[in-house]
């Protein structure tokens, strides 16, 4: 059964005034107001307990605005949210009219891939179809758009959606310029099919399966002479030559304290930036990837890792080759007498490998919260799973209970030892850029955390709506809430992004 409602100019103001300790941000058009941080819906799942209980925790706590899309977690991100959202609104805890849910379409990957090849295959592929890469294709198209809506809205167990976006559009400039098409045909293209996706976003409107629409662009803030460059002036003259009373509404793009480029790269007429130009239209401005920034193609989390003791490098190849004794240990001398099928055991012996994996390589995952994103995607679920497997058999031998007591204990200490290297490293690099946030800004500097620093950064620019946080644990949820409830001043802070943008 489908949540009726969409989110309401009454019911944000409503919601608004039960969280009066936050401050909201207005949206033209719809005239929703929305937290100056929204839940990011990137790698959170329907599937994972603690992604329940943070968006949870957001959502009764001030947060009400959510942001998915149709490819996070092949569809188990609309899920999660569905699920949630339409519980709150039950039990009467959160209003549907009080939350504003927006989610995106482009991409073919999972399931939505393999419904273009079966789709291939009988003779009826998306038109206009992307083929970027094997596993992944984009489209625009209206027929492309009008299926994935109705599987988004099914997803979402929603009647409608407050916002739809198109996702990453420029997909198609990249696949043009491998492809070798010159630049100003592939321009021509690119928005002839925008143009044609805002003409059926329209439709939905009228039809009542979306409230407004917008774009999120990874570049809206590059150079203008980038192949891939997405203009949001363009978009602007398309959206108002379709209507004067058009529902493009929202634009989303990346910004953080080392991509600037959303204020400082002008790359629209009259020397403007996307995010100068979105504030003259009087359109939303959403922006993502504000704790994840990419700096010399390499990933840096502008997040604290907690206190660790000094660790060195020796004591961790230590532990670690200590660890790797143990399954060998386990391979030659244990696993051979527990009689299991030959196929499980190999795979016991695969997952129960993680000294074996790291020896010699523990150094190569960058900094702390990189680190904790490989045990918890690659060696904490195999570990468990392996474990798991061999306790619950019956007549396991004593020998092999013993072995299991002392591998939890040793693979611990190798997480923890591994943890604090990073933790001391990734101390350091923060401590080098809050030295740069305080040439930059007084006011930026005086928030607690670096993570609150980075939100603080973006909330205080004029022109951005909310800010997107990957809040997948209510720690997270808690840390972004302690910042929202500090009032800060909003002011353009061009100058101060521009020393972000220089400083060594």
């Amino acid at each position: 059964m489908r949540l009726t409602g969409k989110a309401t100019r009454e019911g944000t103001a409503a919601y608004a005034q039960a969280h009066s300790q936050l401050t909201y941000t207005p949206l033209d058009g719809p005239g929703w107001l929305i937290s100056q941080a929204g839940f990011g819906g990137y790698r959170v799942d329907a599937g994972l307990e603690t992604h329940r209980r943070a968006i949870r925790q957001a959502l009764l706590n001030g947060v009400n605005l959510v942001d998915t899309s149709a490819n996070y977690a092949d569809g188990g991100s609309e899920e999660l949210v569905g699920r949630v959202v339409g519980a709150l609104a039950q039990d009467g805890q959160v209003a549907r009219e009080a939350v504003v849910i927006m989610s995106k379409v482009g991409y073919l990957q999972g399931q939505n891939y393999a419904l273009s090849q079966q789709r291939k295959q009988a003779g009826q592929p998306f038109p206009d179809l992307v083929e970027y890469a094997p596993g992944l294709e984009h489209c625009l198209h209206p027929e492309f758009l009008a299926d994935q809506l109705g599987r988004s809205l099914d997803r979402l167990a929603m009647a409608t959606l407050d916002c739809y976006l198109l996702h990453n559009p420029e997909y198609f400039l990249g696949w043009a310029h491998k492809a070798g098409l010159a630049l100003p045909a592939a321009r021509q293209e690119y928005y002839r099919r925008i143009d044609l996706a805002f003409r059926h976003l329209e439709t939905e409107v009228a039809a009542g399966r979306i409230q407004c629409y917008g774009v999120s662009s990874n570049t809206f803030p590059t150079p203008a002479e980038h192949s891939e460059f997405t203009s949001l002036e363009q978009l602007w003259e398309i959206a108002q030559a379709i209507s004067a009373k058009h529902h493009f509404r929202v634009i989303q793009l990346p910004m953080n304290l080392f991509e600037t480029g959303g204020v400082t790269e002008k790359n629209h007429s009259g020397g403007r930036s996307v995010i100068g130009f979105a504030r003259q239209q009087g359109l939303g401005v959403l922006i993502n990837r504000p704790l994840n920034a990419i700096q010399n193609n390499r990933l840096v989390r502008l997040a604290d890792p907690p206190p660790a003791g000094p660790i060195t490098g020796e004591e961790v190849s230590t532990v670690v080759d200590t660890l790797a004794a143990v399954e060998a240990h386990f391979r030659q001398a244990i696993l051979p007498n527990l009689g299991i099928e030959a196929r499980a055991r190999q795979q016991v012996a695969d997952y129960l490998s993680a000294g074996y994996a790291l020896a010699g390589r523990w150094a190569g995952f960058g900094d702390y919260h990189n680190w904790l994103d490989v045990v918890a995607q690659y060696l904490a679920p195999r570990a468990q799973g392996a474990l798991r497997f061999l306790s619950e058999r019956p007549n396991l031998p004593v020998e092999a209970r013993s072995w299991l007591d002392s591998y939890v204990e040793t693979f611990n200490a190798v997480l923890r030892a591994i943890g604090a290297f990073y933790a001391a490293a990734t101390a350091q690099q923060n401590a080098a850029i809050r030295k740069r946030v305080a040439a930059a800004s007084a006011e930026w500097d005086a928030a607690e955390t670096l993570s609150q620093v980075a939100l603080r950064a973006l909330r205080s620019t004029a022109g951005v709506t909310t800010v997107l946080v990957g809040m997948r644990r209510e720690e997270y949820v808690n840390d972004v809430l302690a910042e929202l409830a500090r009032p800060v001043e909003t002011a353009g802070n061009e100058e101060a992004w521009v020393v972000m943008r220089t400083a060594d």
